[in-house]
């Protein structure tokens, strides 16, 4: 397991799939915001593709975030869009609703910077998130990520579209926080 200050990242087990699956992919809401594509429903019992980690995807690290102190699930991570031959990255998360306002974002970011960089020898990381959700912006910044543009109405999210901010940050400017990734 990969930990910050406050969280751990580790493998996705099976017991994180209902309450993933219910506080985070069944909140129409919530997964329209978080997903490239509309939401839909996934019966419980199917072999859902956001959840099952299966190891056949080179592009992508999945883990579960879980907090330090007693090992609750409280998200999701991810590493996608992996890119050998240029070294680079994107990272996301999504926080269960009961996690979100606790500095968790912050330090998932710094973890997940610790992995791209330290662990898999990246040379870029990547954010894209939507221009109204100042939580990942803010966690992004912290841990030196820098605005490099805007990608205007090109999210279509429930009914309208909104814009994309994308933020990178390389390797040779990235500071660890205290604590990140052991």
């Amino acid at each position: 397991m990969l930990t910050g200050a406050k969280v751990g990242l580790r493998a996705r087990h099976e017991d994180d799939f209902p309450v993933l699956r219910a506080e985070l992919y069944n909140d129409v809401v919530n997964a329209a915001r978080a997903e490239s594509g509309p939401w839909r429903p996934v019966s419980a019992g199917s072999k859902d593709p956001r959840l099952v980690v299966d190891g056949t995807e080179q592009d992508s690290v999945p883990f579960s975030v879980v907090e330090l102190d007693g090992g609750t699930l409280i998200g999701i991570a991810n590493v996608w869009g992996l890119d050998t031959h240029n070294r680079s990255a994107h990272i996301g998360l999504g926080l269960l609703p009961s996690a979100r306002g606790k500095g968790y974002g912050t330090d998932v970011v710094a973890v997940l910077c610790h992995y791209g960089f330290v662990v898999r020898g990246l040379h870029r990381l990547q954010v894209d998130t939507l221009a109204d959700n100042p939580a990942m912006l803010r966690a992004a910044e912290l841990n030196g990520f820098v605005r490099e543009g805007v990608l205007r109405s090109s999210a279509w999210v429930l009914g309208e579209f909104l814009d994309e901010v994308l933020l990178g940050l390389l390797a040779r400017d990235w500071t660890p926080r205290p604590r990140s990734a052991r």
